[in-house]
């Protein structure tokens, strides 16, 4: 009787601690499941009035369009001149001043927004250009499980190789094509395909585009310009020269490839638990001159740190989280990407990560939000022509850390300095601030070398031991 009584209280025990293990998996799979799937889709060479949400009247992009008109558009994103600094600084969440070496590279011990996603469960893929150096296991270190990339390992021959016929990188197989195929095309494809597989979340695509990034030829939807044209490596002869007038079909391209990607999305059920994300990586190509609805002309100034050299669009959409019909005029730098990507999957950034981004995440859920008063930008793409500039904003003015002043929403080619004599005494603290912005960052950038010297220093004594 006694060892029935206890095979009896063995199995209620037994079947509670079920009940409750249970309940915690389950409790764990919905935590897990809630997580939002997140798609961060960075154009190539594209400022904000290539948009015609924007106002441009020379190009026409309804995907993005009403992608804006459904999520939330911001009018004052700030990139980095040009793509090798902004893309370190969008995947790092770090001003350039922490951790840009030199051009076109990203140091594999440096943690990307990919690296913090995939080590809390996200699956996670890259699609489109690299151009950050590193082998064919760069991107696997930079924490993608998947990657299909152009620009990456032989880069020096691959220049003109983005899109007829493209010559890519897929998870460490070096694939060209020979038939025709249209690179942006076959990026988009290999995202959708990635969703597909990976439906059941969470994962986090990051796809930055080839387009709209010269040099400027025919796209599929020019079907007989397409056929017609030779794509060659670069410095050979023989191929198509780069002609602008081909920039309005590849921004059709690029905006027909959101597209796809947002009907991907739709078509798996995605869309409440799917956050995205649009931007540009810095201004337009030079040679590209924009028409607004006003009748104004923008010129292209990518490279140059005016106006027209780092203001690029923004949609942020999340159907069901974000309002439609929203537009943001606080400021934006690239640095807020990574900490709103992990604000949006729950993740809380460790007390040692060193991030100089703020998330996003409580602006577009409509909670309580402290908007930027200024951006800060350190900019020495170790590229030529361009110089080392360091700089501190507002919409309305800029002060270089040599001094220059502009006041950039009336001026924003930055033709007329501004003496600091003739400020009001509003400006002249205004300025004033923004040199304590100066001398903080000089600060961090001498403790970060005195670090440096000391490692050197130790590696050195190591040698000589």
């Amino acid at each position: 009787m006694k060892s029935s009584k206890r095979l009896l209280l063995l199995l209620v025990v037994g079947f509670m601690l079920h009940l409750q293990l249970t309940a915690q998996n389950a409790k764990q799979k919905t935590a897990v499941d809630s997580r939002p799937n997140i798609i961060l889709i960075l154009a190539d060479d594209i400022g904000f009035e290539t948009l015609s949400a924007y106002g441009s009247v020379s190009y026409k992009t309804p995907r993005l369009d009403k992608l804006a008109q459904k999520g939330m558009r911001f009018d004052q994103c700030y990139a980095q001149p040009l793509c090798s600094p902004s893309r370190l600084q969008i995947m790092t969440g770090k001003s350039n001043f922490r951790n840009y070496e030199r051009w076109g590279y990203l140091n594999q011990n440096e943690t990307t927004f990919a690296g913090i996603l995939k080590s809390k469960g996200y699956a996670t893929c890259i699609a489109g250009k690299w151009q950050l150096k590193g082998d064919e296991f760069a991107p696997y270190k930079s924490g993608f499980d998947e990657y299909l990339l152009w620009n990456i390992v032989d880069t020096s021959s691959t220049y003109n190789e983005r899109y007829k016929n493209p010559r890519v990188v897929q998870n460490g197989k070096s694939i060209k094509y020979n038939n025709s195929e249209y690179g942006p095309q076959i990026f988009s494809n290999f995202i959708k395909n990635f969703m597909e597989r990976k439906k059941d979340g969470p994962f986090f695509v990051y796809y930055p585009m080839v387009l709209s990034h010269r040099p400027f030829v025919p796209t599929p939807l020019n079907e007989k310009a397409y056929k017609n044209f030779n794509v060659v490596r670069k410095g050979e002869p023989g191929g198509s020269p780069s002609d602008t007038s081909h920039f309005k079909d590849m921004m059709a391209y690029l905006d027909k490839n959101v597209g796809e990607i947002l009907d991907k999305v739709n078509e798996l059920g995605l869309s409440k638990n799917t956050l995205i994300l649009f931007t540009g990586d810095n201004g337009t190509g030079v040679g590209i001159n924009s028409v607004m609805k006003d009748g104004k002309i923008i010129p292209g100034q990518k490279g140059y740190t005016n106006e027209y050299g780092i203001h690029v669009p923004m949609i942020a959409y999340w159907d069901g989280k974000i309002l439609p019909n929203q537009v943001s005029d606080n400021l934006v730098d690239f640095t807020d990407f990574l900490p709103t990507i992990c604000d949006a999957a729950n993740i809380k950034l460790p007390s040692t990560f060193i991030t100089d981004g703020v998330s996003l995440m409580p602006q577009l859920l409509g909670k309580k939000f402290q908007p930027r008063e200024w951006l800060f930008a350190h900019y020495d793409p170790h590229k030529e022509p361009f110089q080392k500039a360091r700089f501190v904003h507002n919409k309305e003015w800029k002060l270089y850390e040599t001094g220059e002043i502009y006041h950039v929403s009336i001026d924003p080619l930055e033709k007329n300095k501004i003496s600091e004599n003739d400020l009001t005494p509003e400006l002249k603290n205004m300025m004033a601030s923004f040199k304590a912005v100066f001398l903080k960052m000089t600060n961090v950038v001498e403790e970060k070398a005195v670090k440096v010297k000391k490692v050197k220093k130790k590696s050195a004594d190591d040698e000589d031991e």
